[in-house]
């Protein structure tokens, strides 16, 4: 066995006594051939080592359960506590909401996860109705991969007041004139991968249900319109340079919104530069 197997199997070990409460040892048994035991050809097998039988080892399993349960929730709040600002509340959570967090949270033992439930409970102490069950579910049963992709995801999301949700602007096109309904409007399209979040990233947020499948298009736009998006407190107004200009962009679901108020992160530099390199051509972009 080399020393990096010696250390998993130790690793690997620990982590089975920590959740039995009990260590495992290897027990050799002879396996029975013809009526009689070959001491020559040995059945390697592992049991816990204790005098204890199994329902009082299962009840201490559940009471181990327990306490991490319980110090996993104390966490949660005690962040909350320390997160929550000093502002006027609009209400108490509903009571079933409260449970429904509590059973939801109560398993979550990773610090930074706590810390996003954290901000889930004084999100919703804060203003009553802000986090759907639904909006728990899906980050209770995220992983890692796909908190990932949204964290990508949220760096270039837009704030689109009207309609209270974010979206990812992908680029614009212009639609042709009726004088010249034989050629096509020019179209620009941005490489998202180039700021970091890539197809297959796009593709599993649309599979949880953070993202609409289908890219989403602007009103038509005329010169002198325009469309407001809010970037981490910054406003961005995309002021069309000629007539019938349209944006095609990703939009977030109400979960997927739900969700990204949780990310504050600053605008994605990258995407900032492939935004006004795309849309300089047919839009003016001001930044406040």
């Amino acid at each position: 066995m080399t020393i990096k197997n010696a250390q998993a199997r130790s690793s690997l070990a620990l982590l089975i006594e920590e959740k039995l409460g009990y260590a495992m040892t290897k027990h050799v048994k002879p396996i029975s051939s013809g009526g009689r035991y070959s001491s020559n050809t040995p059945q390697n097998t592992f049991f816990v080592q204790s005098d204890h039988g199994t329902l009082k080892r299962a009840l201490k399993r559940g009471q181990l359960q327990r306490i991490q349960r319980q110090q996993n929730i104390e966490n949660i709040m005690g962040m909350s506590l320390s997160l929550c600002p000093d502002v006027t509340s609009r209400g108490r959570p509903d009571p079933d909401w409260l449970e429904h967090f509590i059973t939801l949270a109560e398993d979550i033992a990773n610090q930074t996860m706590q810390k996003l439930w954290a901000k889930i409970l004084v999100g919703e102490s804060i203003a009553p109705g802000t986090f759907s069950i639904k909006c728990l579910q899906t980050l209770k049963l995220m992983t890692q991969r796909e908190a990932e992709a949204l964290q990508k995801c949220a760096s270039l999301c837009g704030y689109l007041e009207k309609e209270d949700s974010y979206l990812i602007i992908l680029g614009y096109y212009k639609k042709p004139s009726i004088l010249d309904l034989l050629r096509k409007g020019s179209t620009e399209t941005m490489n998202l991968s180039q700021a970091g979040l890539s197809f297959p990233q796009i593709l599993t947020l649309m599979d949880i249900n953070l993202m609409y499948r289908q890219e989403i298009e602007s009103a038509s736009l005329q010169k002198g319109q325009s469309l407001t998006l809010v970037y981490q407190n910054k406003r961005v107004n995309f002021e069309a340079k000629s007539n019938d200009l349209v944006l095609s962009y990703y939009k977030l679901t109400q979960t997927g919104d739900e969700l990204k108020k949780l990310i504050n992160t600053p605008l994605n530099k990258a995407y900032k530069q492939l935004l006004s390199k795309t849309l300089e051509e047919e839009f003016n972009l001001a930044w406040e």
